[in-house]
């Protein structure tokens, strides 16, 4: 609607049917007196008290507006302390720098890319320049968080930056990346003296890291292959196994796109395959020695690193099948608990079996194992550990698939979906929700699941 916005002063009204006409009222005569603005000069002195302590740093826009908000931000200005004033200025000028960076890479300039930095880092992003290139970057941003502080010498200053990039597809939700940096100030421009590699950010609550730190190519060098839905990277020395690697993974998307829980299917897979240096080191290498392969979140992303081992054809298909479904149907914050291990885990080994009967599952001896030698018949109490045998893993993921199979035969795929998404991504137990999504409550289902596993498996 055009003119001035509607505010409580003035309440929105509608045209009145035409009334009869009277005489007009006689003027009255103008009010001369001096409107008083204490709301506004009250803000203002509160402001003022609070920079002066140090608790304010920014007001949200639109606290105040017209010719009040260019007052008050002229006081704001005024009343800011020096020394944040000074580290907001420069961390503007580094910002003009990251910019500029980020505009070379996206239009592949590398000398660019390379012109905001020192000597002594330039060997590195020249790596970044070209692993970044090969992973197809279509969006790259980068600004800092929070304010510079001092390094420790003179005219050196730490700076943390959040990156946010896509790969291949220029529209699609952007992965988050958060560094630590250090800058020389004294010259016409900043200049970038060092750019850590991502490191592991617990989450303050919960389980869990907000990022995992060590991100392939923050530390290697890759090749890269792009399909319609994925795109798969390793390092030079496996280079030859690139076309087998993304014909795989591309039938893998196939399957892995029927297993969406939420609102869209994921951009593009991404997919990391890793020789044994590389599986110690990507994403910090902490992962118990019977994984050959696994997905994590990425800055609100999910990405999948295989182990460079001796799959057979079948085998690295069902590997790839069983880690795209976690990535299509994990929310983008993994939320992952031990309890509901067994949901997860069960879902993605339904999508690694691809439809097969029980009968020709692969871990099905394993399975019966577990079940007739040990199993407690709790499906919470399932998720290894990372000094639990082997074969006691395959069996849990083996009684995972049963359940989560049982689940599927008997309510069919929607509404099992609807429980994974009320169970893993709105984080309700399951107590809370059978009766809703399958009519059954949870005490009577889970009992029936475990009988069934036990008639299968036993």
């Amino acid at each position: 609607m055009n003119g001035e916005p509607l505010t409580d002063d003035h309440p929105p009204t509608t045209p009145a049917a035409p009334g009869p006409v009277t005489e007009p009222a006689p003027h009255a005569a103008p009010d001369r007196r001096p409107r008083r603005r204490w709301p506004l000069w009250s803000a203002l002195v509160a402001v003022l008290v609070l920079l002066t302590l140090g608790l304010l740093t920014a007001l949200p826009a639109g606290a105040v507006g017209g010719a009040d908000a260019r007052m008050f931000a002229g006081v704001v200005a005024r009343a800011e302390n020096p020394t944040t004033r000074a580290a907001r200025q420069l961390a503007d000028r580094i910002t003009v720098q990251l910019e500029r960076q980020s505009t070379a890479l996206l239009r592949g300039d590398r000398a660019g890319f390379l012109a905001i930095a020192e000597p002594a880092v330039q060997a590195d992003l020249r790596r970044r320049f070209a692993t970044l290139r090969a992973l197809r970057v279509s969006s790259w941003q980068a600004r800092p968080k929070g304010l510079p502080t001092e390094a420790g010498r003179p005219g050196e200053w730490r700076l943390s930056v959040e990156f946010r990039y896509c790969f291949v597809a220029p529209n699609c939700r952007p992965s988050s990346l958060l560094v630590e940096t250090r800058w020389r100030v004294g010259g016409a421009e900043p200049r970038l003296l060092e750019q850590a590699r991502s490191k592991p950010v617990p989450r303050l609550a919960g389980r869990g890291t907000v990022q995992v730190g060590g991100l392939p190519w923050e530390m290697s060098d890759l090749v890269v292959a792009v399909g319609k839905r994925t795109l798969v990277a390793t390092t030079p020395a496996f280079r030859k196994r690139l076309p087998n690697l993304l014909a795989r993974a591309e039938a893998a998307a196939k399957v892995a796109d029927q297993y969406v829980v939420g609102a869209a299917r994921p951009d593009r897979y991404r997919i990391y395959y890793a020789g044994p240096g590389e599986w110690k080191r990507w994403y910090g290498g902490d992962q118990p020695e019977w994984v050959a392969g696994y997905a994590i979140g990425v800055g609100g992303d999910h990405e999948v690193v295989l182990k460079d081992n001796r799959y057979t054809a079948a085998g690295l298909d069902e590997i790839l099948r069983h880690e795209l479904a976690h990535v299509a149907s994990l929310p983008d914050h993994d939320n992952r608990s031990d309890s509901t291990w067994w949901l997860t885990e069960g879902l993605a080994e339904h999508a690694g079996a691809d439809g097969r009967a029980i009968g020709r599952y692969v871990g099905l001896s394993a399975t019966r194992r577990l079940v007739n030698r040990g199993w407690d018949g709790k499906l919470d109490n399932l998720a290894p550990d990372e000094n639990t045998p082997d074969a006691r893993v395959t069996g849990s993921y083996g009684i995972a698939y049963l359940a989560v199979r049982y689940l599927v035969d008997r309510f069919g795929e929607e509404r099992v979906f609807a429980f994974v998404k009320a169970v893993i991504h709105d984080r309700r137990i399951p107590r809370q929700t059978s009766d809703e999504v399958f009519g059954v409550p949870w005490s009577t289902l889970h009992d029936d699941c475990v009988k069934h596993i036990r008639g299968v498996a036993g």
